[in-house]
């Protein structure tokens, strides 16, 4: 028997995956998908965070026609570090679960860069110390945790690893399909499967044109003509044809790895203390990419 639908847009998320960036949220939304509610269309609609004053009707307009008997939710990873979006949640739905995907923030932060780098948020090349303010994560992972437990209770955030999602997908796809209230399912059978997706891995052929793309999906989307903005979503044609086509991205320089995994250490050690994880991985970094399997060097760059 088909699931019932909710015809009008009445309901607000019982979830929220709240990031930050390339920590496997694409993933996650693409690996969901079908078995809970989900925004028409899109992945993120920013509402709580740059989109708020579009009005709580346009937000909830995107949940029309979710299946009346399975939670919904969203997942937009630009929440985590911001205190104005934690407060506008709590506010609105005091009662929502909350999922923070953390990663090296070494590695994270690169990917992130180039990313941005590709849509046109940030145009010079990767310099940490002057954009950290647009690499999100802006303070600390543990701050920001502590902030969400603050905000939601601690028995209504879950912490995932991205380490964990490389190592054993099912097992990470489990917890939080336990956390949300689902039932559990297999990786194998969702039509992403365990494979990497929104790879990072060449420049925009245009970086101006990239700039212009990516400004009109924005438009599309707070005008609420979400089937044209959903063909400048992640992967599809157009999306490749702005957004793709350029020279690859260069490793992050050894060098820079290294100051930025010293600056990073006593983070890395509160979020230690904070979830009683061995982190030493994050501490010294990766192997070099010839010492590694190929298809653990291939998801390097690439959010899951």
């Amino acid at each position: 028997m088909d699931a019932q639908i909710d015809a009008e847009p009445t309901r607000l998320p019982d979830f929220i995956a709240v990031g930050p960036p390339r920590t496997g949220t694409t993933w996650l939304h693409r690996v969901l998908q079908g078995h809970v509610g989900l925004p028409r269309g899109i992945k993120e609609t920013h509402f709580f965070r740059w989109n708020y004053g579009q009005g709580v009707d346009w937000y909830r307009s995107f949940f029309r026609g979710c299946p009346a008997g399975l939670p919904i939710g969203e997942i937009t990873p630009t929440y985590f570090d911001s205190e104005e979006a934690r407060q506008r949640i709590a506010a609105l739905i005091p009662r929502c679960r909350i999922i923070c995907s953390l990663r090296d923030p070494v590695v994270r932060v690169y990917s992130q860069y180039k990313a941005w780098h590709r849509i046109g948020h940030i145009t010079d090349e990767f310099d940490y110390d002057r954009q950290r303010g647009q690499l999100a994560a802006s303070r600390s992972y543990a701050f920001n945790v502590r902030a969400w437990r603050t905000a939601f209770g601690a028995e209504n955030v879950l912490v995932v690893l991205y380490d964990d999602l490389l190592a054993d997908p099912q097992a990470y796809l489990d917890s939080v399909c336990d956390f949300i209230g689902i039932a559990r399912f297999a990786v194998a059978d969702s039509a992403v499967g365990a494979g990497p997706v929104n790879l990072s891995e060449r420049r925009p052929r245009s970086p101006a044109m990239a700039r212009w793309a990516q400004a009109l999906r924005v438009r599309l989307i707070k005008s609420e003509k979400i089937w044209l903005a959903s063909l400048i979503e992640a992967d599809m044609p157009i999306w490749r044809f702005f957004f793709a086509g350029g020279t690859a991205y260069a490793p992050l320089d050894a060098d820079q790895e290294a100051r930025l995994r010293q600056q990073l250490r006593p983070e890395i050690e509160e979020l230690e203390s904070l979830l009683g994880r061995d982190l030493s991985a994050w501490k010294v970094g990766r192997p070099k990419a010839s010492s590694k399997p190929p298809s653990a060097s291939a998801n390097a760059d690439a959010e899951r």
